[in-house]
């Protein structure tokens, strides 16, 4: 009715209000059978009213689920039909809608076509890189390489070697294909494992790059991967890193509501961390930080999009995105909730030295108590929110 002009169905407005949420008129007159009312069918009996009954928008009942008025006819009814026990039995957990509604964020953009995943786009990562400063004689181990983005950039400096860890198959074919484009310049590998756990022998790197992968993590496991980038680093080695941060100068309780919304809409757990939390905890690793930038989240806006992919890239990943099942909303929402955690949610880069000599004694536990600090205290003056594009670089000790 609500698709017809105003006077065609005013007085069924009038008669039984909210027609259009699936009511049945009171005063419908009808015997013994069924009545189909738009895409819900209803039994009816002689000589009584019709019951009001409600039924949700979204769930249309079919015939042998239509609510029965009345015990008598509905023993009759249920006689003449089979028995819902013959009928194939409901799986129960089974996963409803389109396979990109339930996907992992990073992954679905992945799968339409978007290579660069990291929430400071491909600007932030060359700055980060241009920082770290891989030479050619560098041993390189990537944690988290993804989709092979980064990998390419690290790979055109042709470094000694280059080992990307990653224990999930999500983009390995993807990053196989770069390592053996490089394979004559560069001793390339990809490890299966995790990074918390690489395997790899101690000092056996002279750069150590992670993005977008300790934001997901768990604190405990935040500090387990750190540790072991410090570990598998030589002295002097740089670790590099591109997260999610979150501005210090908000309470406690905004920055958990923060970090929820961005968890459901990106189907993954996300706990990024203020700037001075981030700092905090490489140094209780043992590391120093010598350089910091950042840049806005705006990962899937056009304009970043058309950055970070190209404009034949970009146009690929619309057209994907138009084509996939339930693509659109996803990635609609995923950009409407970025937008409005805009002013508390940045892109965060750094780059940490392991020193030359081991660090004082104390200064490991020192700098854990800096963390928990960083993480329950409002610094107002170190939480500032840093503009685009901006760069601080510590002095070298």
């Amino acid at each position: 009715p609500r698709h017809q002009p105003h006077h065609q169905h005013h007085h069924r407005h009038s008669q039984w209000p909210g027609a259009h949420d699936s009511y049945v008129p009171r005063h419908t007159s009808c015997y013994d059978k069924q009545i189909r009312y738009g895409s819900i069918t209803y039994l009816c009996r002689s000589s009584q009213p019709t019951p009001v009954v409600r039924v949700p928008r979204r769930s249309p009942l079919s015939t042998n689920q239509v609510p029965e008025p009345d015990s008598t006819f509905s023993s009759e009814r249920r006689s003449s039909e089979p028995s819902s026990s013959t009928s194939a039995p409901q799986q129960r957990g089974t996963r409803q809608g389109p396979e990109a509604s339930r996907m992992q964020g990073h992954w679905l953009l992945a799968r339409l076509g978007k290579r660069v995943l990291r929430p400071g786009g491909i600007g932030l990562t060359r700055r980060l890189l241009e920082a770290a400063g891989p030479t050619s004689t560098d041993r390189v181990i990537e944690l988290g390489p993804g989709v092979g983005r980064t990998a390419e950039i690290l790979l055109a400096a042709r470094p000694a070697s280059y080992k990307g860890v990653d224990p999930s198959p999500e983009g390995r074919e993807q990053v196989a294909d770069i390592l053996a484009a490089h394979s004559r310049q560069t001793d390339a590998e990809y490890v299966v494992a995790d990074a918390a756990s690489t395997g790899l022998p101690d000092v056996s790197a002279d750069l150590v790059v992670g993005e977008a992968m300790l934001t997901i993590q768990s604190d405990d496991h935040k500090r387990e991967i750190i540790a072991e980038a410090a570990r598998i680093l030589a002295p002097g080695g740089r670790y590099a890193i591109h997260e999610l941060a979150l501005r210090a100068d908000r309470s406690l309780e905004e920055l958990e509501e923060i970090r929820r919304s961005i968890s459901r809409t990106i189907k993954v757990g996300a706990r990024p961390l203020t700037a001075p939390a981030w700092e905090a905890l490489l140094r209780e690793a043992g590391l120093e930080v010598t350089w910091t930038g950042t840049a806005s989240m705006s990962l899937l806006e056009p304009s970043r999009i058309i950055e970070d992919e190209g404009i034949l890239g970009a146009l690929r990943f619309w057209r994907n995105m138009r084509r996939t099942p339930g693509a659109r909303d996803r990635v609609n929402a995923m950009r409407q909730s970025f937008r409005l955690q805009g002013e508390a949610l940045s892109a965060i880069g750094m780059v940490a030295r392991k020193p030359e000599s081991p660090a004082p004694e104390g200064a490991t536990e020192q700098a854990a108590n800096a963390t928990e600090g960083a993480e329950d205290t409002m610094v107002t003056e170190d939480a500032r929110d840093v503009s685009d594009h901006s760069d601080h670089v510590a002095p070298a000790s």
